[in-house]
């Protein structure tokens, strides 16, 4: 909601120095939300000019420009014309005009563009004589703005004006308009009067509904008035769409009326557009006191008047000139005693009533329509508009009579005519429901002692009837808050308007011990990266036999001494506690498949047991004697080390198949691919070296370790006889990571790269080397060899055949190069990419091809 501040005083007594920047910190104080300060959006020299020539000068593109001379006073410092180039064409020599000149900043869409002298079609054009749209104050961008066209209706400013007069204050650039968010509850904040009303509660300030003397001032309603019926087949709520209408005519009006500057100037500083002088009058009201109002051509109306929902199949031209299909939760203003639906209640106005160039007559609709019917029919119809947001979150149902009184009475003195004595005012809504409420309830809620004068004074200041017995208070809330229904509202209102400053922040004590602990959080940080990338978890008893290793193809005697054995097994064939987790893991992925499992990802985090040296026996001790220091220690020690892993297995389909495409199986570089995920996640680089351990697949089989060399573990291809052994799936792949090591890795603090705006550089090699080196190998290599300035490298080809002697391959790598404090030039680049592939020829042997 945009605020002029101008206007907002003419509703509560703003201190006159008071600022944009006050006001706006004022309404925070209440719970508004500020979203901004807005002024005119043109700063430095601005002044009024008078044409003094036009020369006209036809260019090649068939373009005419028009080169100026225009008096501009002593405001460019020399009093001599300033010479200006204009493309415009709808002004003459002797015409005033807005000029703005060098050193003078306006707004575009593109952002603030500051105005020089400048050469252009071969003159020095030194400013910018403006337009509407240049100046922010209308869209007109056709021509330039000419003051004396503008200001015609003032005689008395117009003689005033002078060749180097300041025209910021002139064209009111010097207006502050405050945006506030309104919240969903705070529906009567969609108007000056409600904001008004919240600036008096921030700052005490006096404030006079303008609802009451306009009120008082609107007629009784009369039996002659043109009939409505309000007539709602299905009733939301309990609530009937329509509960009020009032119907306003003025007649013998002239629409061509110009809409008077200073209402024009406030829509356009509260973000509307001026149109028409009856529909600019309907926003005007709108916004100032927050009623949704509409305006017909009485002319293209047949009484009575019926508010209906729609029926199936009727349709309606809106004001945007699209048909609509209508539906039954739709509410309707009908004519023709409800035949000819001639809008869509309090969303948009029938194109065949609209008001236009020859419309005499014109009838003023002031309605109260239920929150949920008009929110639903705007979503229905994407069809947001200025009315149905007011609607939507609740309007003052007392307001409606007020309202229309305001807009009738605009429409008389700008656009002549006189107004009907009948007047239509139907329905009755229902009235805000008392609420009980403990005087002491906000104390005990908040927590911060209110007297109870000070709740009371509270709730009767936002327009609340409270009435007391004893220590309960009854609470009426008024008709314009139709968020006040608990007593809990209630509360929210004494916090505020009290001040939520005055709210004291105490943080509570947590208890010792609380919160994660680092190792807590790698762990969750690793589960929740394996599980978005389709893992399932599983957890695995730690039991295994001899035979489990054997079927694994380790190195049984040796795997048996790392070992603990168990003195009483659940099970006599798994008497050991595992020292590997994919030992016990492939008996879940074994159990998976044989339950009808095709492709199955699985994870599990678990600890293993490390045994080096022959197993030590803890000593105990009688129940109820305490163990000594010397004992603790015996058992500590007979406690073999027990780190934390996590390992993975894939089989079948990485990618399904389906109507997009053939699946991808599972190979070793997801199992890769996962490690280095999990890497990344705790933001420790892992290097991936070929390998060859049991029980992986020779050639299929790497170590990932950390930069200072450092084993985390294994992936790779399970070795088919083990895959047959366990009874697997085929090309079974799986990895199995040591998590204590990443934990500790991830303890480093990391240092977050510095981004720069400077280009990327890249450059591609490829390089011959023997078939056993790896491109991890190469990759290394190049990396030492490119220096700081290299930001990645990426293996994009791999050949083998012909044109390669036997047992060679060429790998193709794109280097890309970055500079934080320049952009590299070509021949920087070549060096760098030229030493990249030095180091690589030392290394491991690379040629380049």
């Amino acid at each position: 909601m945009l605020i002029p501040v101008d206007w907002l005083r003419e509703y509560v007594a703003v201190p006159t120095d008071a600022t944009g920047e006050q006001i706006a910190a004022d309404l925070v104080r209440v719970g508004l939300e500020e979203e901004g300060l807005h002024t005119g959006g043109v700063t430095g020299p601005l002044v009024v000019g008078r044409v003094l020539t036009k020369e006209p000068e036809p260019q090649k593109n068939g373009k005419t420009i028009n080169w100026c001379t225009v008096d501009v006073g002593e405001s460019n410092g020399t009093g001599e014309p300033q010479g200006i180039v204009c493309g415009a064409h709808n002004f003459e020599p002797g015409d005033l005009v807005v000029v703005i000149l060098p050193g003078g900043v306006i707004s575009t869409p593109h952002g603030p563009l500051e105005v020089s002298a400048r050469k252009t079609y071969g003159h020095v054009s030194a400013g910018m004589i403006c337009s509407e749209r240049e100046l922010g104050i209308g869209d007109d961008h056709d021509g330039i703005l000419v003051l004396t066209r503008k200001f015609a209706d003032d005689d008395a400013l117009i003689s005033s004006l002078r060749p180097g007069m300041d025209a910021i204050p002139l064209l009111g650039l010097d207006r502050e308009t405050v945006e506030v968010n309104v919240t969903p509850d705070r529906g009567y904040c969609f108007a000056i009067r409600g904001i008004a009303r919240e600036y008096s509660h921030a700052t005490r300030a006096t404030f006079i509904d303008p609802a009451i003397a306009l009120a008082a001032k609107a007629p009784e309603p009369t039996d002659e008035g043109i009939a409505v019926e309000l007539r709602d087949d299905s009733p939301i709520r309990d609530r009937v769409g329509c509960d009020r209408y009032v119907a306003r005519v003025v007649r013998g009006i002239d629409v061509s009326a110009p809409t008077p500057r200073w209402m024009a100037t406030r829509l356009t500083e509260a973000g509307m557009r001026p149109i028409s002088l009856p529909v600019d009058v309907t926003n005007y009201v709108m916004l100032g006191l927050g009623q949704p109002l509409h305006a017909f051509d009485l002319d293209t109306l047949e009484a009575p008047i019926v508010v209906r929902r729609a029926r199936d199949g009727e349709r309606l031209k809106t004001l945007d000139d699209q048909d609509r299909a209508l539906d039954t939760g739709d509410l309707l203003i009908t004519d023709r005693g409800g035949e000819r639906p001639v809008a869509i209640a309090g969303v948009m106005g029938g194109a065949e009533t609209e008001v236009g160039a020859g419309t005499r007559d014109v009838l003023i609709e002031a309605a109260h329509f239920e929150a949920v019917t008009i929110a639903r029919t705007a979503r229905r119809h994407k069809l947001p508009s200025e009315a149905s947001r007011r609607f939507e979150r609740g309007v003052d149902p007392a307001l409606a009579a007020a309202a229309a009184q305001l807009a009738v009475d605009l429409l008389v003195e700008h656009g002549g005519g006189t107004v009907d004595p009948e007047v239509t005012d139907v329905g009755s809504p229902t009235p805000p429901a008392a609420i009980t409420m403990s005087v002491g309830f906000p104390t005990r809620i908040v927590g911060v002692e209110y007297s109870d004068g000070q709740v009371v004074d509270v709730l009767e200041s936002v327009g609340c009837d409270v009435t007391r017995n004893g220590d309960l208070l009854s609470v009426t809330p008024p008709t314009w808050r139709p968020d006040l229904t608990t007593a809990e509202d209630l509360v929210e209102e004494v916090a505020r308007i009290n001040g939520y400053d005055g709210i004291p922040s105490i943080l509570p004590t947590p208890p010792g011990g609380a919160g994660l602990t680092h190792a807590q959080r790698v762990r969750r940080t690793v589960a929740n990266v394996l599980a978005t990338q389709g893992l399932s978890e599983i957890w695995s008893a730690p039991f295994v036999g001899a035979d489990r290793y054997a079927a694994l193809g380790l190195d049984v005697d040796a795997e048996v001494a790392r070992s603990v054995r168990l003195a009483n097994p659940l099970s006599d064939e798994q008497p050991l506690m595992r020292t590997r987790l994919l030992a016990t893991m492939v008996d879940g992925l074994r159990r998976n498949v044989a339950r009808g499992a095709r492709d199955v990802a699985l994870f599990e985090f678990g600890l293993v047991v490390d045994l080096d040296g022959p197993q030590r026996n803890a000593p105990t001790e009688d129940v109820g004697v305490l163990p000594t220091e010397e004992t603790l220690a015996a058992i500590r020690a007979a406690v073999p080390p027990q780190p934390r892993h996590v390992g993975w297995l894939l089989a079948g389909d990485r990618d399904r198949h389906g109507w997009w495409g053939e699946g991808r199986p599972a190979d070793v570089t997801d199992a890769i691919d996962l490690a280095r995920v999990v890497g990344e996640s705790l933001a420790v680089t892992l290097h991936v070296v070929a390998d060859t351990v049991a029980p992986y697949h020779p050639g299929r089989c790497a170590r990932v370790e950390l930069a200072d060399g450092s084993v985390v573990g294994h992936v790779g291809e399970l070795h088919p006889k083990v895959v047959a052994a366990l009874g697997l799936p085929p090309r079974t792949v799986g990895a199995e990571l040591d998590l204590d090591v990443l934990t500790r890795a991830a303890e480093v603090t990391v240092q977050a790269s510095t981004l720069t705006a400077f280009p990327m550089a890249q450059s591609d090699v490829a390089l011959v080397v023997d078939e056993g080196v790896t491109a991890a190998a190469v990759e290394e290599a190049l990396r030492e060899g490119a220096g700081e300035t290299l930001e990645s490298v990426n293996l994009f080809d791999v050949y083998r055949g012909d044109q390669l002697e036997p047992g060679k391959k060429s790998l193709a790598y794109r280097l890309t190069f970055r500079a934080e404090d320049r952009t590299l030039t070509t021949d920087e680049v070549s060096a760098l990419r030229d030493s990249a592939v030095k180091a690589a020829a030392s290394r491991t042997g690379a040629v380049q091809r």
